[in-house]
């Protein structure tokens, strides 16, 4: 049979033509042949035969001739270019999206499976046993329900069609597979579960943007880790570790915007007696979740005149649920626990997550039309969680309205961050409050609310396991739908005894149950959002479509071909009392501590072609606390990396310069550490006696605080930096927050706080993961040593003898210690010679597989797993390659992709990934991208049907 004639079976076809081929590297080769050997051992021990080379590459996609799809109207073309990256063209929009669900299980199923499968609390049906723990906190989270609630309740008619034609694209593609026809991983989990695909639904789409929103849910981990560290230290070293956002040094988002008027109209009401909503005012300060200096604690969290609000208290007060510090940490020391589990979506579960997006006007570029830059900061993974694809309608009408193109989730219909024909917009994570934990008294008859005792709604869930028995478990939610989280771990049922309470708290008993109250648990219309994006004409358009994301919240920045940009904060945003900022767990019996409603749309922040013709978003504070009548976040990030981009803007226009598509290109890659600009003049005048320290000391002069791989001095500054942050605070902080394994002689703790008695030592370890554990060293930590770097003699610069090291009595003492510490360290990792140095050897990306490459045998683990690259870059750089300092130096989370959009030629536009298009270990678009992504290279961006033509390394024609 001739290429790209076409055999039809029934639903599907198959053609003559082999699926695409690209050059293939030595390692790709090397890796089939180590397949070949293992799966042949293995296969041919277990049952008696083995996979091939060819039955591996089988499920690799069929990218060229024909394949015949019932339900399609009409023909829809696939046009790939040479990275893989599909471009559709249909005549319909139930034909582009069903289109889209086909090619992305073409080239994403297993991923698409496992997210469902992990939205749904049912990774034990794949995975077995381990998992069971995490589907008990998924099933009591409920993602998967209240997905199917928006589906039924909440989304437009044309949504639930998109979603509809999508699910049939993708259960198309299924038709007739067995799993090893799908993927590489199906085969290998067929060796001890027998476990097969099943049907793609509308709610498995849906349910992905709960796991969106989970990972980008706000301050929840900062909640726990203040409590946390009221076990080991006071209200004020609480206050010092999470000090006020610099207002005045790093300016918001929103600077010239639409929220002036909302100010007016809430100081008129207030003096009237008729405030604005029902939130709180920041007029008089952004609380941390600690007593201020001249604030009171107690039971209901008041604040003082000028202090912030109370939140945590020291070992020997009592916080806003009156219970005291150990207690308090036993429990969430359990909850913890169980969120560390809990796979992530597209971050670290909540931490480190960041992204980095500007726009500017075209009185500042080279175009005279705006350029738009974005990359979010998530962690890394593979396949990445980025998808790239173009859905375009042949001709734009009211039956096709799309001619789209972007940045996809697998799984979903639409476009998530990307550009139409007349406007692109990109994505920061806001970072606003949207989720509080609550403390229950739980009764034998409920749960205690306002007096009296309230039943719990109760539901069973059943969790199916692989290879075992199934196992039902009973969750229980409060009255207004906050699921009882410490059901799932036996830790946060045993709640300390030892702890007093507060007169005003009900008796401890047996212990406080911890609730959740979280937006995304509540039925919303995020799906309507995006498909209202994908479509938008103008400024108008976006900002009615950015009124239907409820969760999660994002900043949103815009830009059109009409010489328009601009910014808008939506998302369904809590108020509260002013007894309640929402930095720590909150008493569940008091209602005064519930939310008192939501912002409105109309109330929220924008900003539309400001005069300094720019906008910057990078997770900083979202407007001037003086300025704005409610408490968005207590927990900003702290507006290092915004404040450097907004310089690097500032110094390319001073004086009339121009902005190109390759200078916003550049701005991405600045590795410039803002925390090496403070300390290295300060390093560089402490008097170290050892030669071998003074010679590394003596690569910090004339360091210009690049972070470049191949930098000995960016490698020598980050250990020391690493060092000053364990002597300093990571040594003083409870063993909840530190490093697992790592382990201390510290004071004994008991219920009036640290024992101070040399002959009360205990040995204590670590309890969290190396890359979630404090201090992580990003600029909040920035802050803290900033700050205290005014108060050389404070006790946090004070550390014990150890060893032969001296104790550090002040500041130029311990940054001496962490000086010799960094160079034995690197020593150790790196050699002695330290001509041989270089950051990149520390700072390495390794990219895994998120199920089998992680948890899998050695062997398939080196079949599906990639790397490393050594990466420039670092810690709240604006080229943000995350580390975490407590834990090491390799790699946490990464800009996951980049794009610049220019909107004066938008086939001009660049963009890169940080993996490639396809899920599928050996296809050449695994991993085709990572080396220009690490390398700060973009890939051309075709849109146009021209541009795209001309890019077109394969069609494939899908056809009714």
């Amino acid at each position: 049979m001739p290429p790209n004639t076409t055999a039809t079976t029934g639903d599907t076809a198959t053609t003559g033509a082999a699926p695409a081929k690209s050059g293939r590297k030595k390692g790709r080769k090397a890796r089939l042949l180590v397949l070949l050997l293992v799966l042949a051992v293995i296969a041919g021990i277990a049952y008696g035969g083995y996979w091939s080379v060819s039955a591996v590459r089988a499920s690799l996609p069929q990218t060229t001739g024909t394949i015949t799809l019932d339900g399609l109207s009409g023909p829809v073309d696939v046009k790939r270019d040479g990275n893989g990256i599909p471009q559709i063209y249909a005549s319909s929009d139930a034909d582009l999206f069903m289109a889209q669900g086909y090619v992305q299980a073409q080239d994403r199923f297993y991923e698409m499976d496992v997210r469902r499968h992990m939205t749904a609390g049912r990774l034990s049906e794949m995975f077995g046993k381990s998992q069971v723990k995490n589907d008990e906190l998924l099933r009591t989270l409920g993602w998967e329900r209240v997905a199917k609630q928006e589906y039924d309740t909440k989304l437009s008619a044309s949504a639930k069609s998109y979603l509809d034609a999508y699910s049939k694209g993708v259960n198309a593609y299924l038709k007739g597979k067995s799993g090893k026809d799908i993927s590489l991983e199906y085969a290998a989990l067929n060796l001890t579960n027998d476990y097969k695909p099943q049907q793609w639904t509308p709610v498995d789409s849906i349910s992905w943007l709960k796991a969106m929103a989970w990972d980008l849910r706000g301050n929840m981990r900062d909640e726990i880790d203040r409590a946390l560290m009221t076990s080991r230290l006071g209200p004020q070293q609480i206050q010092d570790l999470y000090p006020e956002y610099p207002y005045s040094r790093n300016k918001p988002i929103v600077q010239e915007g639409q929220y002036d008027a909302l100010t007016k109209s809430f100081e008129q009401s207030a003096a009237a007696g008729t405030p604005v909503g029902t939130g709180t005012t920041s007029g008089t300060g952004t609380s941390t979740g600690t007593t201020g200096a001249t604030g009171t604690t107690g039971a209901t969290g008041t604040t003082g005149a000028t202090g912030s609000s109370a939140g945590t208290t020291g070992a020997t007060g009592s916080g806003p649920s009156g219970t005291s510090g150990s207690g308090l940490t036993s429990q969430l020391g359990g909850l913890y626990s169980s969120l560390d589990d809990l796979p992530t979506a597209v971050g670290v579960n909540g931490q480190g997550i960041g992204s980095n997006s500007w726009v500017v006007g075209g009185q500042h570029t080279i175009t005279g039309k705006p350029l738009l830059a974005n990359d979010p900061h998530l962690e890394a993974s593979l396949p990445g969680v980025w998808y790239q694809m173009g859905l375009h309608c042949r001709t734009v009408s009211a039956k096709c309205q799309y001619d789209v193109t972007g940045y996809t989730f697998a799984g979903m219909p639409g476009v998530i961050i990307g550009h139409n024909a007349d406007i692109a917009w990109g994505m920061t994570n806001s970072g606003v409050d949207v989720s509080d934990l609550y403390l229950e008294k739980v009764t034998t008859g409920g749960y205690l609310y306002d007096g009296k005792v309230r039943p719990f709604k109760t539901r069973e869930e059943t969790i199916k396991v692989a290879g075992g028995a199934s196992k039902t478990i009973v969750v229980r939610e409060t009255q207004d739908g906050m699921p009882l989280l410490s059901d799932r771990d036996d830790e946060l049922v045993q709640v300390g005894k030892k702890a007093s309470v507060a007169a005003a708290a009900p008796d401890r008993g047996d212990g406080y149950g911890v609730a959740l109250k979280w937006t995304a648990l509540d039925p919303g219309a995020s799906m309507d959002a995006i498909f209202a994006l994908d479509k938008a004409g103008g400024w108008k358009d976006f900002r009615a479509a950015a009124a239907k994301f409820d969760v999660p919240s994002q900043n949103l920045i815009y830009a059109d071909t009409r010489d328009n940009i601009g910014y808008t904060l939506p998302g369904k945003i809590p108020t509260r009392s002013a007894a309640d900022d929402g930095s720590v767990p909150a008493p569940g019996w008091d209602p005064k501590y519930r939310w008192t409603g939501y912002i409105q749309q109309d109330e929220l922040p924008y900003e539309y072609n400001p005069k300094r013709g720019y906008i910057v978003t990078a997770n900083q504070a979202v407007v001037d606390k003086d300025k704005y009548p409610y408490t968005l976040t207590t927990d900003w990030g702290y507006g290092t990396r915004s404040q450097r981009i907004t310089d690097l803007i500032e110094s390319k226009i001073k004086g009339g310069g121009k902005i190109s598509t390759d200078d916003m290109r550049q701005m991405q890659l600045d590795d410039s550490s803002e925390i090496a600009k403070l300390m290295v003049p300060k390093l560089l005048k402490i008097n170290l006696s050892d030669k071998n320290v003074r010679d590394a000391q003596k690569l910090l002069e004339g360091w210009d605080y690049t972070q470049d791989s191949d930098s000995a001095a960016a490698a020598y500054f980050n250990a020391v930096w690493r060092n000053v942050l364990k002597l300093a605070f990571g040594n003083k902080l409870p063993k909840e927050l530190r490093v697992k394994g790592q382990c201390l002689w510290v004071d004994k703790v008991d219920s009036t706080g640290p024992v101070d008695d040399d002959n009360t030592k205990v040995r204590e370890c670590g309890m969290r993961a190396a890359d979630q554990a404090q201090p992580d060293g990003g600029d909040r930590w920035f802050e803290v040593v900033r700050n205290l770097m005014n108060k050389p003699d404070s006790d946090w610069w004070t550390t014990p003898k150890q060893g032969t090291r001296p104790a550090a009595k002040n500041m130029d003492q311990l940054f001496a210690r962490a000086m010799i510490d960094a160079r034995w360290e690197l020593t150790a990792k790196l050699g002695k010679d330290i001509d041989t140095w270089n950051w990149g050897r520390l700072h390495r990306l390794f990219l895994k597989n998120q199920t089998l490459g992680t948890d899998g045998p050695q062997a398939l683990q080196y079949l599906l797993n990639r790397g490393p690259w050594k990466l420039n870059g670092g810690e709240a750089a604006v080229d943000a390659t995350g580390w975490n300092a407590a834990g090491g130096y390799n790699v946490v989370w990464v800009p996951s992709m980049r794009m610049v959009v220019n909107l004066a030629d938008l086939d001009k536009s660049k963009w890169i990934n940080l993996t490639g298009a396809s899920g599928h270990a050996f296809s050449a678009h695994y991993t085709d991208q990572t080396d220009k992504w690490a390398k700060g290279e973009l890939l051309p961006w075709s849109y146009s049907s021209k541009a795209v033509d001309k890019s077109t390394s394969d069609t494939l024609v899908l056809q009714p």
